[in-house]
């Protein structure tokens, strides 16, 4: 079964995992912060926090933001449900924005026409978190444009998009947004195995967001309340959690980190091969790359017009049924029973239904064969066109 993503580990990656294994540190040591400081480095960016998951980046970052019960957030509804679950972890209200259905991320326009309204209704939202889908960045000068005349804060949900540019500017610099969060699952641009970061140019966010990583403890006398006791003294003050990243995954980050530039590009050219020869087929459409975009290829998303919901599922089985782990990313959030138990229902978000219903998600990763690649575009178009309208 040719899957749809898999990570790239070579002997350096090997290495350097072992190393750690055998030092004197496993967690809580120098690997942590040098992983950190090449990911300041690569995105160009004051501070970047390495955590265990994106889904706790996007929870801690909600927090250092001030977002609380009765603040609303928005975000896109084709996501992983980890970029709307974090807001309600605060105790907040949740909502969507619809998507560009030419890009699969949210949608400019749209967001410019729920603004409006929710100012007239008074429901403007505290942060809004765009998601850069398949790891092509959505449009932030638009949305810093918004969210300075509105006053919203902005967090990039970037899970897919380490690698990628926006107006030549690498993702996570955060020119135009006050927090960008990274993944590191295996499926991911590179990995740390599990594992996230939040990247910001603010001091006092990094400050909140390594303080809350770690139990909202601190040994640093600047945060104490009173003299400390010794050098063993520390104290708890603030709630936190337990999202630390330890030193093995951080070290195979770091060697990953070294390797991310020539992922992408492998990634650019396997998606090349996939535009190509999709573009000359008339029931397949590739998803727009913009053209301030390079975009770091998590994923490639086909949309088949022709297909109905039945032939649809049927496209993907028999894909799967031929050796080709083909998926659907993503199930729109505002779907799911959760959302749909806090009034969310279908119709209300209706690019991203129409979406959901034609997308197909093909194989693309750095160890991908020419033969592979091949075998793809050659089965997809056969499988599409056979149970095409």
């Amino acid at each position: 079964m040719i899957p749809y993503g898999r990570q790239s580990i070579d002997e350096n990656d090997i290495n350097a995992v072992v190393n750690t294994l055998k030092s004197s540190w496993l967690t809580q040591g120098p690997a942590v912060p040098t992983f950190e400081a090449a990911l300041t480095q690569y995105c160009d960016v004051k501070h970047a926090v390495a955590v265990n998951s994106a889904t706790s980046a996007l929870h801690l970052a909600c927090l250092a933001l001030g977002v609380q019960k009765n603040d609303i957030v928005w975000t896109s509804p084709n996501s992983f449900v980890a970029s709307a679950n974090c807001a309600i972890y605060c105790g907040a209200t949740i909502d969507f924005v619809d998507i560009d259905p030419n890009t699969g991320n949210l949608s400019v326009h749209a967001l410019d026409a729920k603004l409006a309204k929710a100012k007239e209704l008074g429901t403007l939202p505290k942060v809004v978190i765009p998601v850069h889908f398949a790891g092509q960045s959505c449009d932030m000068k638009a949305i810093a444009s918004l969210a300075k005349k509105y006053n919203f804060y902005v967090i990039e949900d970037a899970s897919h998009a380490i690698g990628g540019k926006y107006c030549e500017q690498p993702v996570g610099s955060c020119q135009y947004s006050d927090i960008t969060v990274f993944s590191f699952h295996p499926v991911k641009i590179i990995t740390t195995m599990e594992g996230g970061a939040a990247l910001t140019n603010s001091s006092e966010l990094a400050r909140q967001i390594q303080l809350m990583r770690s139990h909202g403890v601190t040994a640093n006398q600047d945060e104490m309340t009173e003299e400390s006791h010794g050098p063993w003294y520390y104290q708890q003050v603030q709630l936190g959690f337990n999202y630390r990243m330890n030193d093995v995954e951080a070290a195979l980050g770091a060697s990953q980190l070294t390797k991310l530039t020539q992922f992408v590009e492998q990634r650019n050219e396997l998606a090349s091969f996939y535009n190509d020869a999709f573009r000359k087929q008339d029931k397949i459409t590739p998803l727009d790359v913009m053209t301030d975009c390079y975009s770091s290829y998590h994923l490639y998303v086909i949309k088949c017009t022709s297909l109905n919901s039945d032939s649809h599922r049927a496209a993907i089985e028999t894909l799967r049924d031929k050796g080709i782990f083909a998926h659907v990313h993503y199930i729109p959030i505002h779907l799911q029973p959760f959302y749909q138990n806090l009034g969310f229902k279908n119709g209300d978000y209706p690019n991203a239904e129409q979406y959901y219903k034609q997308a197909i998600t093909l194989p693309l990763y750095p160890s991908l064969s020419e033969e592979e690649a091949q075998y793809v575009v050659d089965t997809t178009v056969e499988v599409v066109s056979q149970l095409s309208n």
